[in-house]
């Protein structure tokens, strides 16, 4: 798949990954990423604004219609792992590493910019290089500086070790699934673990409640729908002869469809508002909403499986076998703007059983290639489809 580029460009965005790769960087601290990318653009004489929401950075390549754009976004940040790759190029930086792919998607998105800056487009083009996805919020931050103004459609891709290299991988609607965070704390009071009639054990109610809760995706939800309620975190008691003043439980809420998101929320309330009554005790649920499901839109699919076709052909542009229940703020765009989020097939061989997040977590550079060309072509034919449809009487 490398011959899909021109070999010099391939090996630039080969060394490009690999040193951001090198020196990964947590989320809203992406400088010397930022650095790097501006350095890249700068080459290629492709404009470019800065400092966007902390370290995005907003670059254009103008079309004849300069109003109107097609938006291509790639994350920037790592996660707070320790590389155990054994990598040449592995991370520099104790503790943090791009364990998600991030930095195969900066580079991809740069890919696409070089591959597109000589080209006469009807309309524009945005490469949206977003810090801080993996908390859930670089995105949203993003818009609210203004980085979808005139932005008829949006598109972006993550690597992918469940597909081959070479290959993309589109879903027909849900990509990933929203993410939502609870808190529920329990207050018992505290007391002598000898005399547990003279308190509420916190305790108690909480594996009564972690067990209750799961009764919600399992007996409520529409099992086409997949969802998850998890509790993560559960802490309470300083000592093994001490009832537990209060307990608290963290956890996660996944849904694919909206109506069964606002239902898992709900019943977590409602259930937690019955074990209270039932142990006579106070409990306190905290919501935290995330970041929203990642829906493709039929017009949008039909653009990107194109696009694939075209780059790949049409027996490496595969359906996505399931949405992934992780979390995706890319969402957060398409609220805004139809667009659509395919995968790259990146998996290593002999490295198929690490997955995004672990610490031995790798992906096949030939997905540079794809991603960056792909990149490019969906952008094409995103500008005529704009094009076409504005012209029509």
């Amino acid at each position: 798949m490398s011959d899909l580029l021109p070999a010099e460009l391939f090996q630039k965005l080969i060394e490009v990954r690999r040193d951001l790769h090198r020196n990964p960087e947590p989320s809203w601290q992406e400088f010397r990423t930022a650095e790097k990318v501006c350095q890249f653009l700068d080459e290629h004489r492709i404009s470019y604004r800065d400092g966007i929401a902390g370290t995005g950075i907003l670059a254009e390549i103008p079309g004849a219609n300069t109003e109107r754009f097609i938006a291509i976004r790639g994350d920037m940040d790592a996660l707070p792992v320790h590389e155990e790759t054994g990598l040449e190029f592995a991370s520099r930086i104790e503790g943090m590493m791009h364990a998600c792919g991030h930095d195969g998607h900066t580079t991809m998105v740069l890919g696409a910019a070089a591959l597109l800056r000589a080209a006469e487009l009807p309309v524009s083009v945005r490469f949206i290089f977003q810090p801080a996805e993996e908390t859930g919020l670089g995105a949203k931050k993003m818009i609210e500086e203004n980085a979808l103004d005139g932005v008829s459609m949006i598109f972006g891709g993550h690597v992918d070790r469940h597909y081959h290299a070479g290959s993309i991988a589109i879903s027909d609607g849900p990509v990933n699934a929203s993410s939502d965070q609870f808190k529920i704390s329990i207050f018992g009071g505290g007391g002598h673990a000898a005399r547990p009639h003279e308190a509420v054990d916190p305790v108690v109610v909480g594996s009564l409640l972690v067990m209750a809760l799961q009764t919600i995706v399992s007996r409520e939800v529409d099992p086409a729908h997949p969802s998850v309620v998890t509790v993560g975190d559960f802490h309470a008691g300083t000592a093994p002869n001490v009832l537990a003043s209060c307990a608290v439980l963290r956890g996660t809420i996944r849904a694919q469809d909206a109506a069964v998101r606002k239902h898992l929320k709900a019943s977590i309330r409602r259930i937690a508002e019955s074990v209270a009554r039932l142990h006579n005790t106070e409990i306190d649920v905290e919501l935290c909403e995330g970041t929203p499901p990642v829906i493709n839109s039929d017009e949008m699919i039909q653009l990107a499986r194109q696009a694939a076709i075209s780059v790949v052909g049409e027996n490496n542009t595969v359906k996505m076998r399931a949405a992934n229940m992780g979390g995706e703020d890319f969402g957060f765009y398409l609220q805004k703007v139809p667009g659509c989020y395919v995968r790259f097939g990146s998996v290593v061989p002999g490295k198929e059983g690490y997955p995004a997040h672990s610490s031995r977590f790798d992906f096949d550079e030939k997905a540079l290639a794809v991603g960056a060309t792909y990149f490019a072509e969906i952008a094409r034919i995103a500008a005529e489809q704009i094009h076409n449809t504005s012209s029509q009487p």
